[in-house]
């Protein structure tokens, strides 16, 4: 690993005390933590200015999202190598996580030395979530996401519309196509993420996966 010295860290969450502990353990480990923000919108700001070498973030923060974050830093253009840490461990946001390609990926409840143990792996170039997951719901996020990638543009675009709610007849005018064509692509989309046939699976699926949808 690096000298600890020449890393830097820019660090996030909305909950002050879990952010102070952070920022404890880090810098008594010699790292040097050249930011700390309590909303999205300031990490923006901490991860432009300051151009880290890791940035720890939590997923839910007021005014963007850790995802949010990732996704504008890296329009951005920078180089910054990013770390999610989230009390969640459902499946569409591994799936998400996955869909960014995050680097890494730890819980809360997990010990300090899985969070060195991430930094390291990261730094080699590795990706790296938390040894709380298990390999099946790696597994299973990762089919998630490959399903979606064999859907066609206009499958996807269909997709993402559903996800932000919109009708058959809402999207057949936004994309200047029948409402029976907006149909069939509902059939394979349905048939290729291998869903259960039904009047609002896929609908509930796709709110359920929005956020992953939407970085699609």
């Amino acid at each position: 690993m690096k000298d600890r010295p020449n890393i830097t860290l820019v660090i996030a969450d909305d909950h002050p005390m879990l952010l102070k502990g952070l920022y404890e353990e880090l810098t008594a480990k010699n790292y040097r933590v050249v930011g700390q923000a309590a909303d999205g919108m300031r990490a923006l700001e901490l991860i432009l200015t300051q151009r880290p070498t890791l940035a720890l973030l939590d997923i839910d923060m007021p005014l963007l999202t850790g995802f949010e974050v990732i996704r504008m830093a890296r329009e951005k253009g920078v180089s910054t190598k990013f770390i999610v840490l989230s009390f969640h461990k459902r499946l569409e946001y591994v799936t998400h996580a996955k869909a960014l390609h995050i680097h890494g990926y730890l819980l809360k409840e997990d010990p300090f030395f899985e969070i060195e143990r991430c930094i390291g792996a990261v730094l080699k170039g590795e990706v790296y979530f938390s040894s709380s997951f298990g390999t099946r719901a790696l597994e299973n996020a990762s089919q998630d996401l490959k399903k979606l990638y064999l859907l066609t543009p206009s499958e996807r675009a269909i997709l993402k519309l559903i996800a932000k709610q919109a009708s058959t007849n809402t999207i057949a005018d936004k994309l200047s196509v029948s409402v029976r064509t907006v149909e069939k692509h509902r059939s394979n989309i349905i048939a290729k993420l291998a869903l259960e046939s039904g009047t609002n699976t896929l609908t509930n699926w796709a709110l359920t996966n929005k956020k992953t949808i939407l970085e699609l």
